[in-house]
């Protein structure tokens, strides 16, 4: 999945489709331990999603809390003019 495709989702979904792929990685490391495990890219795969979404949801979260503080400041700024 692209970082293009996750942006658009909100924090909510992003939670989700980590919660997703995370069982997708157990499942993933049982299939490696049993010798069952045929696309071994994969494993790499959903490893590297559930960081670019991670750190999505992470800017994300931050810029909803700084937008937050920008307006408290200008809000108090404007009351000692």
């Amino acid at each position: 999945m692209k970082a293009s495709d996750m942006r658009p989702m909100t924090v909510d979904q992003i939670d989700d489709e980590v919660l997703k792929l995370k069982k997708e990685q157990f499942n993933l490391r049982f299939q490696r331990a049993t010798g069952q495990l045929e696309n071994t890219s994969r494993v790499r795969e959903v490893r590297r999603d559930v960081a670019r979404l991670k750190t999505i949801a992470r800017q994300k979260r931050a810029g909803e809390s700084a937008g937050a503080g920008k307006r408290t400041q200008r809000s108090k700024s404007k009351a000692k003019s």
